[in-house]
């Protein structure tokens, strides 16, 4: 869930301590001070008192410092963070009951008590399955926790790792070649993980801005932008989702590879079931694809070679891959993945997604079990469009959480294509064009081809204004206004041409122009100014009252909206295609049949936080 969205749902009490710790952070000076200062200075210069959407932006600005913060709780080894952490940030966790969030706390110290039972008896065993390498590298790593966390008591002090000793060991960690899971197995192997009272646990975790918690829902809130935090300072590059997507790409000898490497007891396990292993397991995804999968003596350009084929035939990814060393390639696949989580478009239309859910449902007796099972959500959850995107979990993710005979029954039950890629055969049946395209109405409006290629939407970028238009009639028509193609015919002559007539009857209307962009803010006002003009004499000359013009593009530049604010012969008012969209969103829970007109005649830029608060009264 957004941050903007939580910070609208919780009082003003339950977001006091992720405030007081922004407000220290904006008070010391940060890098992006500057930037702060000027979102503060549009309105209330009180971070209390700012809204939602510019809090989320001043979050975005002090994310670094925010997780050194964080960075800061790791010296307390009792603190149990890193445990608490590692289940924050998996897929599904972000919105959970406090009761559920207690069983999996449970569940992760048992899990981690009898790990590290294990790993004693391996160590002190001569003849253990461990290889003696690994052995002697989880041998060293343990000796040197060992002695950054006894020193202290030899010197009468409280038992605590410094940042110092913290760097020593990260590096140490990495060199090892140690995932996450081994250092915390290690870890706790010194110093053993008591179970705390939960209230105690949500309260640490408030404390440090990491959470919300509201009283009143009974419910924990990690917000998407804080979870990516997290995972930066878990060194966990990718999310689970998109590592599992990675993973389903290779072959099984390989993955058997990985689980030998790391003390993964494989054995008996099915493929889908090893990939969650590797997963957990906290590898680096930088060193999987640099190092795990390659064989020794392998050449550096035969393991370009092997990344560069995971993007193209893997990853199914059209446009190349860029980088010119193995680790520039790495990091632009890494942020490939965290464009597209960000991304809040589904991939297929909402109403496809909910289609999807339900059919899959009906036809796989396991479908809900499997779900909650991969992301360990409770099982009273409604498995819904609404709840999984609050969990940032789209028709994709959901997809690749099934076994491969979970969808080839799918497919056959649905009679749909089953050569290639069943994934995509069944995300290409639920598309539904007409509500696809309207939630890529942004990436229309910029005329971005490779952002609509990627949300499967081919289209010529010579068809991009038209089709920016024919989705700006549709928005308005299911606002409820009648969009007058006859009137509209009526009124154009070979000069003038009217993008959009909204007929409000009693030969009143709206007039709407429609302007695409490329890649920036729209500025053009003296050409568009006199357009506009032109078409309200010629519907004046027809004896019609323009009540309104409308201008629709994806942005404005600042000087435009200056510019259009002293103008008053056309009576002009500007919207951009974000805003539209959220209109439309909030209008399909309201109360009304038809957008009420008046609405929209009140700002120079149409602000449409002020239009949701009035149809949702």
């Amino acid at each position: 869930m957004k941050l903007e969205k939580i910070l609208d749902n919780v009082n003003s009490l339950e977001k006091n301590s992720f405030l007081k710790i922004v407000d220290n952070i904006k008070s010391s000076n940060p890098i992006n001070c500057k930037e702060i200062d000027k979102i503060l200075s549009t309105g209330s210069n009180d971070l209390k008192n700012i809204d939602s959407i510019n809090m989320a932006k001043v979050f975005d600005l002090v994310k670094n410092e925010f997780a050194e913060t964080v960075k800061t709780e790791f010296v307390d080894m009792t603190s149990q963070l890193d445990i608490l952490i590692d289940i924050l940030i998996r897929d599904g966790h972000n919105v959970l009951k406090i009761d559920w969030f207690s069983k999996l706390y449970e569940k992760e110290l048992s899990l981690i008590n009898k790990k590290t039972a294990e790993l004693k008896a391996k160590l002190e065993n001569e003849k253990s399955e461990l290889e003696p390498q690994r052995k002697r590298d989880y041998n060293i790593y343990k000796a040197c926790v060992e002695v950054a966390y006894r020193n202290d008591v030899n010197n009468n002090r409280d038992s605590r790792i410094t940042d110092d000793e913290l760097s020593i060991l990260l590096t140490l960690t990495k060199e090892l070649e140690l995932s996450q899971e081994e250092v915390k197995l290690i870890n706790y192997l010194i110093i053993p993980p008591k179970k705390a009272p939960i209230d105690n646990v949500v309260n640490f975790l408030k404390t440090i801005g990491i959470i919300f918690f509201s009283r009143k829902n009974n419910t924990i809130y990690v917000a998407d932008e804080v979870v990516r935090v997290l995972r930066q300072i878990r060194e966990k590059e990718l999310a689970d989702k998109f590592y599992r997507r990675v993973l389903k790409t290779f072959k099984e000898p390989q993955i058997n590879n990985i689980c030998r490497k790391h003390n993964i007891d494989y054995k008996d396990l099915t493929f889908e079931v090893k990939i969650k292993q590797i997963i957990n397991e906290g590898i680096s995804f930088t060193n999987l694809l640099i190092n795990e999968f390659h064989k020794e003596g392998t050449s550096l350009t035969d393991k370009k070679q092997f990344i560069n084929e995971l993007w193209v035939n893997g990853l199914k990814i059209s446009t190349p891959l860029k980088g010119v060393t193995i680790e520039e390639k790495v990091q632009n696949i890494i942020a490939y993945f965290e464009e597209v989580e960000k991304d809040e478009k589904v991939g297929i239309s909402v109403d496809g997604y909910e289609k999807l859910l339900l059919e899959l449902n009906e036809s796989l007796p396991n479908f809900k079990k499997i779900v909650c099972a991969e992301f360990e959500m409770s099982e009273d959850v409604t498995l819904n469009c609404e709840t999984l995107l609050s969990y940032n979990i789209k028709p994709r993710d959901i997809l690749d959480i099934l076994p491969n005979e979970e969808l080839k029954q799918f497919t056959e039950i649905k009679q749909l294509k089953s050569r290639g890629d069943l994934v995509q055969n069944i995300l290409d049946a639920y598309k539904d064009t007409e509500n696809l395209i309207i939630e890529n109405y942004v990436s229309v409006g910029f005329r971005d081809l490779a952002a609509l290629r990627e949300n499967n939407i081919v289209i010529k970028e010579s068809e991009l204004g038209l089709k920016f238009e024919e989705i700006t009639k549709t928005i308005f028509a299911r606002l409820g206004f009648h969009v007058d193609e006859k009137l509209k015919k009526q009124l154009n002559t070979a000069k003038d041409q009217i993008d959009i007539v909204l007929n409000l009857g009693n030969n009143d209307i709206i007039i709407i122009e429609c302007k695409t962009v490329k890649d920036t803010a729209y500025n053009k006002f003296s050409s568009v100014s006199r357009q506009i003009k032109s078409y309200v004499d010629l519907a004046k000359k027809n004896g019609l009252n323009v009540v309104k013009s409308l201008l629709v593009a994806p942005d404005f530049s600042d000087d435009f909206i200056n510019e259009c604010d002293l103008e008053f012969e056309i009576n002009l008012s500007l919207i951009t295609a974000q805003s539209l969209v959220r209109i439309l969103d909030g209008f399909k829970n309201s109360k009304h049949k038809e957008l009420p007109y008046q609405l929209l005649l009140k700002d120079v830029l149409i602000n449409e936080e002020r239009i949701l608060k009035a149809i949702n009264k």
